[in-house]
């Protein structure tokens, strides 16, 4: 999640936990600033793009190392403060949960987090919730400036702290169950029309949980399914995309069988990835984060010229992240309205209201 949602949760769990000890202000600070420990390894220096970004929320966010540093923090944080001196186990307490809290709620975003580093080095994530969800972020966000202008802790902030707590966490859950939904009706719609479902991922569409968008892959070629919930099947759209050119299909298809940097970006991505040449580059983007045709993560890993695909040092690329048309149709999306999505409309799959150009169909094997 963002940092400032993870300062939020970080301060309202200190304030809730330590509030009536310490004092709400000072709760919170320490809580917050405890909820933000584990991104700081995203100051640790990486020389290589693709390292720094499959690196990301590793050991500095494993349950596992969280408990081991406990007793230390929390014992710092107990000779930092007279009245937390016979309350050891609550300091420790609260340390755990600001850490803690931080590693759980990043592994229900997309992105992954390894829990339990260094025993399994895989990274989960449940990709529930959108990086940025306003109505998770705004009652924590509320608690922590409320608590920076409050000093002592009353039974009236104590009650609203525990109820902005109840209220993101079965927020979370909801999103969970949304997920599920979403699934199913895009699955649903893609099984009446012939199309693969084995290889499938929902998240949700920037901001909110009410519109998801479902990645279908299939060798050369994968699918955006965009679900709105608020709505029938009949406003589901879909869009067909390449995942690679016949131009660099072999070498696209040798090298994340390999073990170069298109195969650790293609593992990372858990094979939800495209390989495609942009400019005399081939292009490696995670499909999972961010919107065609630009995704956020995406990395030019080799060169291309005359038909001759060339290694160079992996360097990740900027990217365009609205698109014009865009926030009309994600309105439209999350109440419930059929639009389609303008930067897509050419990829848009056949129903009975729409076609889609035969040269959108997907790469034969030539390898």
């Amino acid at each position: 999640m963002d940092s400032v949602t993870q300062f939020a949760l970080g301060a309202t769990v200190g304030a809730a936990v330590l509030g009536k000890r310490l004092g709400v202000r000072r709760a919170a600070i320490a809580g917050g600033l405890l909820g933000t420990l584990p991104d700081l390894d995203v100051y640790i220096p990486v020389d290589d793009p693709v390292e720094s970004f499959v690196g990301h929320r590793g050991a500095t966010h494993s349950l596992i190392v969280h408990a081991l540093i406990t007793p230390l923090i929390g014992e710092a944080l107990v000779r930092s403060f007279a009245k937390l001196r016979t309350m050891r186990p609550l300091a420790y307490a609260a340390v755990f949960l600001c850490l803690t809290t931080h590693a759980l709620l990043d592994a229900m975003t997309v992105y992954g987090t390894r829990l339990f580093w260094p025993i399994w080095d895989e990274p989960l994530g449940l990709g529930s919730i959108f990086i940025i969800d306003p109505l998770y972020s705004l009652p924590l966000l509320v608690m922590t400036i409320w608590a920076v202008f409050r000093r002592d802790w009353t039974e009236r902030y104590g009650k609203v702290v525990k109820t902005a707590l109840v209220f993101s966490t079965l927020y979370l859950g909801w999103t969970a169950v949304g997920q599920q939904i979403a699934e199913a009706r895009g699955i649903s719609y893609l099984e009446k029309r012939g199309l693969p479902t084995d290889q499938m991922l929902a998240g949700p569409t920037p901001l909110n949980s009410l519109f998801w968008r479902l990645i279908s892959v299939d060798g050369s070629t994968y699918y955006h399914v965009y679900v709105p919930l608020l709505a029938g099947i009949d406003s589901i759209t879909a869009y067909r995309h390449q995942r690679w050119g016949a131009d660099i299909q072999c070498w696209a298809e040798r090298e994340v069988a390999g073990s170069g940097v298109a195969a650790t970006l293609a593992d990372f991505a858990d094979g939800f990835y495209q390989i495609v040449r942009r400019d005399g580059d081939v292009v490696v983007s995670d499909l999972r984060m961010g919107s065609y045709p630009q995704f956020v993560f995406r990395f030019a890993v080799a060169s291309y010229a005359d038909g001759v695909i060339s290694d160079k040092p992996p360097v990740r690329l900027p990217t365009v992240r609205r698109w014009p048309g865009d926030m009309d149709w994600l309105v439209a999306g999350v109440t419930g309205a059929r639009m389609i999505r303008p930067k897509e409309e050419a990829r848009l799959v056949a129903d009975p209201r729409t076609q889609i150009a035969s040269t959108e169909a997907g790469v034969t094997n030539a390898c």
